[in-house]
Order: structure tokens, then sequence, then C-alpha cells
């Protein structure tokens, strides 16, 4: 089962954690008092370059019946729509500009490039996401209803079509976001399953119509007799700030080390064991500046959940701090090539297709989903470590409780036990 005491888990005792937390409040306090001009000036900055991409390409398209013109054309416009997805949409929203007091960057005006409604999105992502992270049956981010990445969840038989469902929704990701915020604002209004002429219902259409016939009526019927190329270009440029979106995502939330928690650990919960839930049921992906752009800084996972409304810019800055306190705390910090990270998110999928009878590890055990009694198994040593190491002095938390369980399993397989 997944996390249900989160400090037992991460080896700490509620003083640590306390501590831990008032060490990020302090990362916020500071970036907050910090932000200011050269702020402004970036997200200014980008959003005249997305603005100057989304023209390029679309000037360029006039010439899409020409190869190269429609390769460039397509490219740049690709390119724009993943910076207005990630860097801007994403993070606008998320109200990381509001101090700014500037109409045009607030989280309150801003309308993004894709299907789905902001005011949907917003109540659905920045409330119950970033509220219930990675609480099976809280978050419905945990898979977006359409596939099983915990073993908390019970195997069904649709569930063995999980590898094709998981192609058609990095191929539609909008739509699959945009349907699943549609479900998530009926049901914050109580609106019936099967009722249709609802306040949602008519938010969703309009934004459907608006998109739709912007991508694929209006700028086609611009170019004239190239309508054919640009529209096309339109939906090849959808098509790859779809799956872009959808693996960015994915390997920032499912790939091995992302816990996963209980509603009984959110009963009990903390703001400082908010944050620590936070840190232990996120990934990073290793990002230079480019990537780390191209990504929205969502490269930057653990400090996107953390402080989901400081500044994206300021998340490399701020990683280097979460980075010495997981050193600190003998915490984890779950990173890696996103080839790596999305693998194993891949893996999970394909696995957990199939019934749990056909899976090795527990359910307290696995890659995937793990919990504080998978260090039962290890035996007292691990179970009942000392916090804090009685010769060199150093904290001795889940890091290191980790390795050892590691370290027992190997030993048990050498000797034929199974654990």
């Amino acid at each position: 089962m997944a996390i249900t005491d989160i400090n037992e888990f991460a080896h700490l005792t509620d003083a640590d954690t306390d501590a831990l937390g008032r060490e990020l409040d302090e990362i916020r306090r500071d970036v907050e008092e910090s932000r200011g001009a050269r702020d402004a000036r970036y997200i200014r900055r980008v959003i005249r370059l997305q603005r100057s991409l989304e023209l390029g390409g679309r000037a360029v398209l006039f010439g899409s019946r020409r190869r190269p013109a429609w390769v460039a054309g397509t490219a740049m416009l690709s390119l724009a729509k993943i910076i207005e997805n990630m860097e801007l949409g994403h993070n606008v929203m998320h109200g990381q500009w509001d101090w700014m007091n500037d109409p045009e960057i607030h989280s309150t005006t801003w309308e993004w490039d894709q299907t789905g409604p902001s005011e949907h999105w917003k109540r659905a992502h920045n409330y119950a996401h970033h509220t219930y992270t990675n609480i099976v049956g809280m978050d419905d981010d945990v898979g977006f209803g359409i596939l099983r990445m915990t073993r908390d969840e019970k195997w069904r038989p649709i569930n063995l079509l999980q590898p094709v469902a998981n192609v058609i929704l990095a191929a539609t990701f909008e739509w699959g976001i945009a349907l699943h915020d549609l479900d998530t604002q009926k049901e914050l209004e109580g609106v019936e399953p099967m009722q249709w002429n609802t306040e949602p219902h008519k938010q969703f259409a309009v934004k459907v119509v608006r998109q739709v016939g912007k991508d694929f009526v209006l700028f086609p019927a611009l170019t004239g007799r190239a309508w054919k190329h640009t529209l096309a270009a339109n939906a090849t440029a959808n098509l790859v700030r779809n799956v872009w979106a959808y693996a960015v995502i994915f390997c920032g939330h499912f790939p091995d080390g992302a816990e996963k928690f209980t509603s009984e650990q959110y009963e009990s919960e903390t703001r400082a064991r908010w944050y620590l839930r936070q840190m232990l049921g996120s990934a990073n992906i290793d990002a230079g500046p480019v990537m780390g752009f191209m990504t929205g800084n969502l490269s930057y996972q653990i400090e996107h959940h953390l402080f989901p409304d400081l500044p994206s810019n300021r998340y490399p800055e701020i990683a280097v701090r979460v980075r010495a306190l997981c050193d600190k705390y003998d915490l984890p910090y779950t990173s890696g090539p996103l080839s790596r990270q999305y693998l194993l998110a891949l893996r999970t999928i394909h696995k957990l297709a199939l019934p749990d009878r056909f899976l090795k590890r527990t359910s307290d055990d696995a890659p995937e989903t793990s919990s504080e009694h998978k260090f039962l198994a290890a035996g007292s040593r691990i179970a009942e470590a000392l916090r804090v190491d009685a010769v060199t002095g150093r904290r001795r938390g889940l890091l290191s409780a980790l390795r050892e369980h590691a370290e027992a399993r190997i030993d048990a397989r050498r000797f034929g036990r199974g654990m």
C-alpha cells in the first residue's frame, strides 16, 4: 500500500520534520523578498520570444506548399506552442507572476492556447493536484483516471489496454487534460453525470470552438491555396506540444522514487509534512538551461511542487538549497535524465496493466509503490535505525535506509531467502 505515515517512512521525527519545514519556509521568504526587475525582465522576454516564434512561423506557413517552408514554419510554431504551454500558461496561471500586478501576465486573466478553459484547469490543478499531490483517491492526476499507476488501485480488465491508452493520451494530451478538468469542475459544482446544459459544459464548448476554429479553420484559411499544408502544420505543432508536455509531466510524477500516499497520511498532515510529501512525491529531470526552459522549468518538479507560485526562473537556484536540505536530512533527491525517467514511468504503465498475481514485488516494496512497511522486511537493523550515527554524528534517514534495504534484498536473494 502507499505511505500512511510519512515521518516513519522518511525516518524523521516530528521535530526533524518541523525543522525541515522551517528551513523551506525560509527559502520561500528569501525568494519572495528578492523578486524584482530581473524576474520581470525574464517573463517579458519569454513572452516576446514566444510571440515572435508564433508570428514568424505563421508567416512562413504562407509558403508552406514548399517543403522547406513547411518544415521551418511547423518547427517555429511547435516551439511557440511548447513555450506558451509550459513556461507561460502553466506558470502564469499558478500565480507565479501575480506579484507584478500586470493585468496581462496575471493568473486571473491568462487564457492559454489549448482546448481546456483556464478556469477549469486552475481549479483542478492548482487546488486539487497541488493540495493532494499523489494521495491515492484524492489526487485525480495519479493516472488521470485512465492509467493504473499504483498497486493501491484495484486492477480491472480494462487496464490491459493501458499501453494503447497511454499512446492515445500522449498524442491527445491537451484533450485528456481538458476532459479531466471538466470532470473535476462538474464534481466541484455538483453536476450530475448525464446533465449537459450546465455552465461547465458551456465554458468547455466555447473554448473548444474557439481553439479548434483558430487552429483548423481561421489560420489555414488565411494562407489561401496553402490551407491544406497549414492545416497539417497546425496539427503537427499541436501533436508535438502534446507529446512533449505529456513526457515532462510523466517524468515528474511517475518514475521510481515518486512516492504515493494514503488519505490517512493527509488527515494528520501539518504544513511541514505537506512539504515533505511534495519532496518525496516528485521527481526531477536532469537539465541544463535550455532543457529547463523548454520544460517550463518543470524539470525542477520537486521545487515546483514545494513552491508552485514562485517564479519558475528561480527554480534552479532554489534547487541548490533543496538538494542541500536533502543531504542534511538524509533524504533522497529523485532526479535523472529525461530518457531514464520516462522509461521508468513507461515500465510502470506496462507492468501495472497486468493483474497483481503476475507481479513479483509486494505492494509495500515495489519500485512504483512503497510504504513504511517495506523496511520491516529488512529486519530491525533498518526499521529501528538510530536517527543519528553514534560514531560519525551524521543523520541516518531515508536515503541510508533505502540503501540498506536494497543491500538486504540482494543478500536475501544471494542466500535464497527471497524478500
